[in-house]
């Protein structure tokens, strides 16, 4: 059956006029809620950073008094990744908040499997919002993956009422009150708004270490708009984070052709499909980032963009691809550039591609640091001192 001309023209317009969502800001949303009881809001304190977004609205970050939402991928094989954004915190002398109550998002089995439901996504996400309430303190999310993916969560909230009629009805069972907070926010987020204070504390010089940097894509393709876009930074049209904190460290940020692509780790991929993530990793993004701009240093702001791209090139080096470029966290970088120990706080033992040649080239004597981490480690052997935890180390 045919669609009359008229009928058709009236939907186009109606397509035409219907507004960009992506451009949303959905505060209206959030404390109108609140005002009606639906829920409650966490607010940020006076002590913020205002930072831009991809579509121009403000994103307020708070400099301290935060509760670490920790990574399961980090805490488990990049420890070196969370014990650098603590340790970055106490440097900078700010109060924080390490949680022993926090679960995971539980994302990874969202997105690699999409065996879950919507409302138990959501539920998840809320109670650990609540934990984070509970405490007085503001949350900071250290994984990719839970920021995007709470992002999501909060959209869906805030549209849909039989979800929150849902995720009411758990939370009561739990004991618990459905709090959102006002912004959700990345850890590199936070590094980015506190790289002038990072700078300020800088003791190693980077003026010489070219990098390149790998943009997550849960970070900012999942709900675009409440990603960082700084207009000083590739013109407003590229993710700031990253780049800015290397930028203000004194770093060479250097482009490359395939900034855009996705690291290949891909959640399914990963799991079942490795042989891909492995190629597209070193072929897709290392290899072209050597080709085109030979960075002594890759850096990125996820947890499996880390675990690719760095354990993805001893399969590339088998077949005598061309890589072999160390990949860390930013937040390891700027730990690094304010004296931290590569291996009692970055841990960069614990990277499978060589990082020593990135070391000597920034002045640090990586041979007496391993030293001096040995016999730390041969002291609690032999029980001459207690295990030192991230919240102890200080160098």
């Amino acid at each position: 059956m045919s669609i009359p001309m008229d009928a058709l023209l009236k939907k186009k317009e109606k397509f035409v006029r219907e507004p960009d969502r992506r451009s949303e800001d959905f505060h209206e949303q959030l404390f109108d809620l609140e005002a009606k009881g639906e829920i409650i809001v966490q607010r940020t304190s006076d002590d913020v950073v205002e930072v831009p977004t991809k579509y121009g609205n403000t994103k307020k970050i708070q400099r301290g008094h935060l509760w670490h939402h920790k990574s399961c991928g980090q805490c488990g094989h990049i420890p070196g990744y969370s014990t650098s954004i603590f340790w970055i915190m106490r440097k900078l002398g700010y109060d924080y908040n390490d949680p022993r109550d926090q679960t995971s998002c539980t994302a990874w089995n969202y997105y690699a499997s999409a065996t879950s439901n919507q409302a138990a996504q959501a539920a998840v996400a809320l109670r650990n919002f609540a934990a984070a309430y509970e405490t007085g303190y503001f949350p900071l999310i250290h994984c990719g993956t839970s920021f995007g993916h709470y992002k999501e969560v909060r959209s869906e909230l805030l549209r849909e009422k039989h979800l929150r009629d849902e995720v009411r009805r758990v939370l009561d069972k739990l004991g618990k009150p459905l709090v959102i907070p006002e912004e959700i926010v990345h850890y590199s987020e936070y590094l980015y708004a506190m790289r002038d204070e990072i700078a300020q504390k800088q003791v190693v010089n980077f003026d010489n270490i070219a990098v390149t940097v790998h943009p997550a894509c849960h970070y900012y393709k999942l709900v675009e708009g409440d990603a960082i876009f700084d207009p000083e930074v590739y013109g407003g049209q590229r993710t700031a984070v990253v780049t800015g904190v290397a930028e203000a460290l004194g770093a060479e940020v250097k482009n490359y052709s395939t900034w855009f692509d996705c690291c290949g780790f891909g959640f399914r991929h990963i799991l079942v499909q490795r042989d891909f993530t492995r190629s597209f990793a070193s072929q897709r993004k290392i290899e072209i980032m050597k080709e085109e701009a030979n960075p002594d240093v890759v850096l990125t702001h996820d947890t499996g963009c880390v675990t690719a791209l760095d354990k993805s090139q001893f399969a590339a080096r088998a077949h005598d691809r061309n890589v072999g470029v160390p990949v860390m966290s930013e937040a390891q970088f700027a730990a690094l550039a304010m004296g931290a120990h590569p291996y009692k706080v970055c841990q960069l033992h614990w990277h499978s591609t060589n990082y020593r040649p990135l070391l000597e080239k920034m002045g640090i004597d990586w041979r007496k640091a391993w030293s001096e981490f040995e016999d730390e480690m041969k002291r609690l052997e032999r029980g001459e001192q207690e295990f030192l935890t991230w919240a102890d180390v200080d160098a």
